[in-house]
């Protein structure tokens, strides 16, 4: 028989073990989203293209601050996805040791594509929830990000 014990009842209702139990769902549903997609692409990745196709072009260290990723991976990803034509960086003119990150048109058409992974992974995270119960989850969320001094995407 094949018996998973529960957790144990001082944990069970914490909002950590819950939140951490939930991060743990999202993020295995969101790895296996981005992996059946097929092409190599990871969250990351759509992280700093949705930034891009927002923010327009942006130095490498503010993709990083504003997607809170931390500089080398910043650098690293970037580099994966100016090798697919995804992303171009080119020298900012008034800072010569800053590069500036502009997304491409197939970066855009990417983001799109991405977009319905994403879509798909959120519908199954939020499926137990109504509409109401998921704008106010999400409300809820983001003021306790602010709360603790943290902009949502940090």
């Amino acid at each position: 028989m094949d018996h998973r014990p529960s957790p144990p009842a001082r944990i069970a209702d914490r909002p950590t073990w819950l939140i951490s139990r939930t991060f743990a769902l999202s993020s295995g549903l969101l790895a296996a989203g981005f992996e059946s997609y097929g092409r190599g692409l990871r969250s990351y990745h759509y992280r700093l293209l949705a930034a891009l196709e927002e923010y327009g072009p942006v130095s490498q260290a503010d993709l990083g601050r504003g997607t809170g990723m931390d500089r080398s991976d910043v650098t690293g990803v970037l580099s994966e996805l100016e090798s697919r034509r995804l992303v171009v960086r080119s020298v900012d003119p008034e800072h010569k040791r800053r590069n500036i990150v502009t997304i491409t048109p197939a970066g855009i058409e990417q983001l799109l594509e991405l977009d319905k992974v994403i879509e798909d992974v959120q519908e199954q995270v939020l499926r137990p929830l109504t509409g109401a119960q998921r704008h106010q989850f999400i409300a809820l969320m983001m003021k306790l990000l602010a709360g603790a001094g943290r902009p949502p995407g940090d």
